[in-house]
């Protein structure tokens, strides 16, 4: 899309019934669509069927550093190779409005397979307080696109990405949450081929409550990473 562009939503009521209601949205900009959304709302509904994952058991965000911090932390290496040091400040250099802590942060020097499986805690930076629960839903969305297929290069590190970009991205959400408290965000990736790639995430309350599910497909396009001779 074009932040310079007003963008026209075109809103179909696509069902409407007792219990459950869905939404199908267009966004247009020049005349073509830029973004489609498949929209499913629920009155809330008490059920005995109840079940849900257990909460994989990490340190508190406390204890952890920020990804600005880690960031720092490998700047101030005097025998930090240039071309790292670039590619860090680049990051360094991004207004991303979210609070990162990575659990177990991966190397970023190396080119060693990895499992695709990553753990993050995450919150809205400010305060967005108790307001209406769409928005903290809205903000959820925001974070659960950040490094999220990013999970399925972890295996494919010797290899320079050449685009990336997400096909479709669906998220379910279960229970209430603040976006702006800090929530585990637990990204898996089951499957990666024919240049595309399958991510899953959950995002954890602390109180060990699953709120969010998401799912993304996406493009992946890498070129070998070029071969440095030792000699």
């Amino acid at each position: 899309g074009d932040p310079k562009v007003p963008v026209l939503y075109e809103v179909e009521r696509t069902r409407t019934g007792k219990s459950f209601s869905v939404r199908s949205v267009k966004a247009i900009q020049h005349g073509k669509p830029i973004f489609t959304c498949q929209a499913s709302f629920q009155l809330s509904q008490v059920s005995p069927v109840q079940h849900q994952f257990t909460m994989p058991a990490v340190p508190p965000p406390e204890e952890l550093l920020t990804q600005e911090e880690l960031i720092q932390k490998f700047l101030q290496n005097p025998n930090l190779a240039e071309r790292y040091r670039k590619h860090l400040n680049k990051i360094q250099a991004e207004d991303v409005p979210i609070d990162i802590k990575p659990v177990n942060p991966p190397d970023i020097f190396s080119s060693e397979p990895q499992e695709p499986k990553q753990l993050f805690w995450v919150r809205a930076r400010g305060y967005i307080g108790e307001t209406d629960m769409k928005v903290h839903c809205c903000v959820a969305a925001y974070i659960s696109d950040y490094a999220f297929l990013g999970t399925a290069l972890l295996p494919h590190r010797q290899y320079h990405v050449r685009f990336m970009v997400s096909l479709d991205h669906s998220m379910w959400f279960h229970a209430p949450f603040r976006a702006d408290h800090w929530m585990l965000y637990e990204c898996e990736s089951p499957w990666a081929g024919g240049c595309r790639g399958l991510v899953q995430g959950r995002l954890w309350r602390r109180d060990g409550v699953l709120a969010v599910t998401c799912a993304q497909e996406g493009v992946i396009r890498v070129e070998p990473t070029p071969h440095q001779s030792k000699l």
